[in-house]
């Protein structure tokens, strides 16, 4: 099935206000590929935990980018084994140690930063995407993060013209703590993405 812009704004409309678990449930029914992405950042076990709720063996992305903090690590560790995670890790070709030696952290203003980011997130997210091929794609991206989301909504099409899902989209904070809460998920705060570096700049993942 091909999206149009006026079908997605149509469903969009639909679908702001009902329960996630309907919309991640529609999503699934229409998918014969599904994948949900993670960083295991900030509320990243709400989505984790919602979409697996419904279809427990959904591939759970993750492109270790290998800067992670500790309490990252043991977030992750914590909310893989606890929810029974259908894992697929994707990490660089070259390894930190490597680059840390030819290019360390490049700041964001220098020409190097772009070549950064592929090696450490994109160039494994595309990887991912070839291997897996999925036509939906769930993701916990939500409106207020960036001034590129703000132009997203639940529904929305990758470049590759696959159907991102974001069931939070339209969550604040409180909401999501609300549900972390109600599941007795954690939270983790204690992270870092070099390739965003600034919490409002996107990594080019979502671009």
């Amino acid at each position: 099935m091909k999206f149009t812009d006026q079908h997605l704004k149509h469903l969009n409309a639909q679908f702001r206000g009902i329960p996630t678990s309907e919309i991640i449930g529609w999503a699934l029914d229409y998918a014969r590929r599904p994948v949900v992405t993670t960083n295991f950042g900030p509320f990243s076990s709400s989505i984790l935990h919602a979409v697996t709720e419904i279809k427990r063996d959904v591939p759970v992305i993750w492109c270790d980018t290998g800067y992670n903090t500790k309490a990252t690590y043991e977030h992750a560790e914590e909310v893989i084994n606890s929810l029974e995670l259908n894992m697929k890790i994707y990490v660089p070709r070259q390894t930190r140690a490597r680059r840390d030696v030819i290019m360390g952290i490049p700041d964001i203003d220098d020409p190097r930063h772009k070549e950064f980011t592929w090696q450490v997130k994109l160039e494994p997210f595309k990887r991912a995407i070839e291997e897996h091929q999925p036509d939906v794609w769930f993701t916990n991206i939500r409106k207020g993060q960036t001034a590129y989301r703000d132009t997203l909504d639940i529904l929305s099409l990758s470049k590759e013209g696959i159907l991102k899902v974001s069931p939070f989209y339209h969550f604040n904070d409180t909401q999501l703590t609300a549900y972390l809460k109600q599941y007795n998920l954690n939270n983790e705060r204690d992270y870092y993405d070099p390739t965003k570096v600034l919490q409002h700049r996107e990594c080019g993942l979502h671009l």
